[in-house]
């Protein structure tokens, strides 16, 4: 397959963590092809090569500050930004019929109807988290929490680096819904956010979090079974964030074939 024949990819948020490492990871890749950087209107790096932009060599690709022009040009879109910018972005991208992946956490649920909409002409893989492991350990929380009873109270842990803006993260309520799946019943129902002050005793059967911002921890994830007497603890650690990025072109170059509708890891991995 020559290098026209790969899926073009188009990155957001290109001056990003995220976005320079899919950057780099596109530019090494065998295949797939960047075809496009995004950066708001009004960013520094718009009008630079966004290899010269990273402190490297020209690489022949600009970033620009036009999405409806670049994402046209696009077989996918990979996005780490904000809700409200992959909302507009989804529009854009249902538009060109290209495959959108959403790795961007924080969204309300009003944010999600615009999403549903775009889905119905072009695929969009959304998840809170990219990598296998995490979506193994979904997988295990769903399953311990269907077999363990309520006098086994779960809390989810997780651990961000001081950048992270949005609490508790994309993928501790992922685990917390795989967790109340597994009782047969819906996060919202049981979820307890964190606590401060005189709360009184936990509620049986509830789903509790707590998140912690430091340093640059790029992801610590526990999900805690605790009974009277013993602990079960699922422990993700991730080292390296370049497996998320790794993962998001996973999904986009698995997206390829397929039909509009909305997708997530579980799908990408064949772990539905």
């Amino acid at each position: 397959m020559s290098d026209r024949e790969l899926p073009g990819i188009v990155v957001t948020g290109a001056s990003g963590r995220m976005g320079q490492m899919l950057a780099r990871l596109l530019l090494e890749s065998e295949t797939a092809r960047l075809v496009g950087v995004l950066e708001r209107p009004g960013h520094d790096w718009i009008g630079k090569d966004i290899g010269e932009a990273m402190g490297g060599t020209a690489v022949g690709v600009t970033v620009s500050g036009d999405a409806v022009a670049t994402i046209a040009q696009a077989q996918a879109v990979i996005d780490f930004t904000s809700p409200a910018a992959s909302v507009a972005f989804a529009e854009l991208t249902a538009q060109a019929r290209a495959v959108h992946v959403i790795g961007t956490t924080g969204f309300e649920d009003a944010d999600l109807v615009p999403l549903k909409a775009a889905a119905r002409h072009a695929p969009i893989i959304r998840a809170g988290n990219m990598s296998l492991g995490v979506n193994l350990l979904m997988g295990l929380t769903r399953k311990v929490a269907a077999a363990l009873g309520e006098d086994w109270d779960i809390e989810v842990v997780e651990a961000h680096h001081r950048h992270k803006v949005d609490a508790p993260s994309g993928t501790a309520l992922m685990l917390g819904e795989a967790a109340a799946e597994g009782r047969g019943a819906s996060l919202a129902d049981l979820r307890t956010p964190a606590r401060e002050g005189i709360t009184g005793p936990r509620e049986t059967g509830s789903i509790g979090f707590s998140a912690i911002r430091g340093g640059n921890v790029v992801g610590e994830h526990d999900v805690i079974f605790a009974a009277d007497g013993e602990r079960i603890v699922l422990r993700h650690l991730a080292t390296d964030r370049a497996i998320f990025a790794r993962g998001a072109i996973r999904a986009a170059l698995w997206g390829q074939d397929k039909g509009p509708g909305e997708y997530d890891m579980a799908d990408v991995l064949g772990l539905g």
